[in-house]
Formats: C-alpha cells, sequence, structure tokens
C-alpha cells in the first residue's frame, strides 16, 4: 500500500510525466501532418532531442551525485516544458520545433530520470525499500502514459494541432506550480565517501552487463511496439481500431504487472526474476508474430504489457544496484539507454520492414530478446552479478 506522506510526490511525477506523453509521441504527427514536413525531418527533431536528453541527464547525475538538491532541475525542466510549448503555441513553424522544441523538450525530458533520483530519497528518509519505491514510480509514469498521448490526438482531430501546444502550457503551469509546493527543497544524495571508490573497477564490467541487457530487450520491445500496429492492419487484417485496443490491454496488464515486481524480487531475487522476464518477452513477441485473430492479438496484448510492466521495473533496480554510490549516475545509464533504443528500434523496424515485411520484424526483435536472455545469463558468471540475486 502506499503511503499517504509520499503520495504529493507521486503527484508530481504524474503531471511531469503527463506533459511528456502529450509532446513525444506527437511531435512526429505535428512535423508532418502540422506542418507538412516529409518523414525524414522527424529524425532532425528525434535525434537533436535524443543526443541533448543523454547529454544532459549524464550532466545532471553527475552534480547530483556530488550533492545537489534535484529541487532546481526538476524547476528547470519544467520551464524547458513551458518555453517549448508557448514557443510552439505562438509560432507554429518547422524552426520553432527545431530551436525552441529541440532545446525545450529535451531539457524537460531530464525529469524523468531527476525524478526517479530523487524518489530513492525520498524512499530512504521514508525507510520504503527502493524497489517498492520504482514500483510505485513506474506505475505512476505507465499511467500518465495511458492518458497523455489519447489527449494529445483527441485535442489534434476536435480542436487542431496547434491546439496541442496551448493545452500542454496548462498542464506545464501545473506541473510548475506542484515542483514549486510538492518538491522537497532541501533533499539531496549523499556525497560519496572517498572509501567507495575502490569498488568502482569490478562494479563497472557488472553496470555495462546490466546496461547491455537493458538494451538489447529494450530494443526488442521497440521493434515490436513499431511494428504491430500495422502487422496487425494490413498483414493480419484486423479493423483499423485494434491497435488501440491492443495498447489499451497493453497499458492495463502492464501496471499490474509493475505492482507486482516488489513480490517477485522478496521471493526471486532480481537477477533470477529479470531471466525469467526475458524468456517471457522471447514467447510474448514470438506469439505475437503469429496472430492470426481479435482474441489473440489481445492475448497477445497482455503478454506483452505483463513482460513489459516486469521488466520496466525489474530493470531500472538491477542497474541501480551495481552503482549504490551513484545511484544518479545509475538512474541516468537506465534512462539514456532507453532513449537511445527508442532511437534506434523504430528505424530498425522500418528498415526491416521495407526490406520484407512488419511480421519479419516481430521474429527479429524476438531473436534480440533471446539475445538479452544470454547476455544476462553468461554476464551472471560475474560475481557481483551474482551477488545481486539475492537482494
Amino acid at each position: 500500500m502506499v503511503r499517504f506522506e509520499v503520495l504529493p510526490f507521486l503527484g508530481l511525477l504524474f503531471v511531469g510525466t503527463l506533459c511528456g506523453s502529450m509532446i513525444m509521441p506527437y511531435m512526429a504527427y505535428f512535423v508532418v501532418e502540422g506542418l507538412g514536413r516529409d518523414p525524414w525531418a522527424i529524425s532532425l527533431y528525434a535525434g537533436a532531442v535524443a543526443v541533448l536528453v543523454v547529454l544532459i541527464n549524464r550532466r545532471f547525475a553527475k552534480w547530483m551525485d556530488a550533492g545537489t538538491r534535484p529541487f532546481p532541475l526538476i524547476g528547470m525542466a519544467a520551464a524547458g516544458f513551458l518555453t517549448a510549448t508557448a514557443a510552439l503555441s505562438l509560432i507554429p513553424a518547422f524552426w520553432t520545433v527545431l530551436s525552441f522544441g529541440v532545446l525545450g523538450f529535451a531539457v524537460s525530458s531530464s525529469a524523468m530520470s531527476t525524478m526517479f533520483s530523487l524518489g530513492g530519497i525520498i524512499a530512504q528518509h521514508s525507510a520504503i525499500k527502493r524497489t517498492s519505491f520504482n514500483a510505485y514510480m513506474r506505475a505512476t509514469t505507465s499511467t500518465a502514459w495511458m492518458v497523455g498521448p489519447a489527449l494529445s490526438f483527441v485535442v489534434a482531430d476536435q480542436v487542431g494541432p496547434v491546439a496541442v501546444f496551448q493545452v500542454a502550457v496548462g498542464v506545464g503551469l501545473i506541473w510548475l506550480g506542484l515542483w514549486w509546493w510538492v518538491a522537497p527543497r532541501d533533499a539531496a544524495i549523499e556525497p560519496t565517501a572517498p572509501g567507495t571508490t575502490d569498488r568502482r573497477g569490478s562494479l563497472t564490467v557488472a553496470l555495462w552487463i546490466a546496461v547491455s541487457f537493458v538494451f538489447c530487450l529494450s530494443v526488442a520491445h521497440f521493434m515490436t511496439f513499431t511494428a504491430l500496429p500495422l502487422f496487425f492492419v494490413q498483414e493480419v487484417g484486423l479493423p483499423g481500431y485494434a491497435p488501440g485496443h491492443a495498447f489499451s490491454v497493453k497499458t492495463f496488464v502492464e501496471v499490474l504487472a509493475i505492482l507486482l515486481t516488489p513480490i517477485l524480487i522478496a521471493r526471486v531475487g532480481i537477477r533470477r526474476s529479470l531471466l525469467a522476464t526475458g524468456l517471457l518477452a522471447v514467447v510474448a513477441i514470438q506469439f505475437l508474430a503469429s496472430v492470426q485473430s481479435y482474441p489473440q492479438m489481445l492475448l497477445g496484448a497482455a503478454l506483452e504489457g505483463f513482460y513489459y510492466g516486469l521488466f520496466s521495473t525489474l530493470a531500472i533496480s538491477f542497474v541501480q544496484s551495481f552503482a549504490e554510490d551513484r545511484p544518479a549516475y545509475a538512474t541516468a545509464m537506465y534512462w539514456n539507454t532507453l532513449m537511445v533504443t527508442g532511437l534506434l528500434g523504430g528505424p530498425a523496424a522500418g528498415l526491416i520492414a521495407q526490406i520484407y515485411d512488419f511480421r519479419t520484424v516481430i521474429l527479429v526483435a524476438s531473436a534480440v530478446a533471446l539475445f538479452s536472455v544470454l547476455i544476462l545469463a553468461i554476464g551472471s558468471r560475474h560475481p557481483q552479478v551474482r551477488s545481486v540475486s539475492a537482494s
């Protein structure tokens, strides 16, 4: 059960994630449909944002591990979001997207890593296990993602493309107000004691094993996520509304799976749970590639949501466990990995589909998921990785 004292923080996380989820999937649509640009123009925006987010997350993580308070960093993220959405509301042009949009949305995207680092501090002060609090935060972000994209596209359809940014300005003001009233001002990570740095050499190998596992399974998920809507409609012959129903089932089951992860960690351990999750991902993606009917699609979506809900929460705790003296750095590594895989997974899916078909994309994604399991299984021989399985 979530404690009452952490609910305001989870509310802040929800609104901040809602802001991001309104914009991230919408920008590609806005660039092509709203501004009339060719699809390749999306890559200019997405690539620039991804590079900036990775750099900003690394810098902010370094500051936080050195003792910088997350409070002003979250405020910068909210201000960046407001700046970008206000600029696009007033001047909806492609040069605005590549200037105010890239900078503002890149800064605002850093909030996810910063908020999860702050969550670790709050969990410690509230005597809550970090793995359990990670589950609370992941459930909160998944719930926000159920709302944000749908809100954007409904507004765009009913009012107009620019109206999305106008609504986002209003939500951004709520985010800024909650940040001012809810975010703890003095919370900070205790800087690393000099004696703990001796462990970093051995932990670096284990940390990169964990990140490599996350990278591969996340690439598999993004490839599947990109290919499934067109696979269901074009190749299976399901109606146009089917992908939306599949996404709703996936996200609902995902939240349930996220809430299950603290129990799995306590009874089985993170490493074994992740190995089982990776194998489940292989099975789920293979099943999705064989879908031939609407009920099969819903079952496949449930399997996909179950494995991804487990993965998303177990993986961040797994990565964090190898750098407890640098928690913000580990958290930034996790989110940066997801950012890079999102950037690579979509184009990879498009290239494979162009040469073969969307079912082949899903089959390749299943092979990548299997490779992630092999990475974790082989990497488990490392003593630092084995030690986590008991945590």
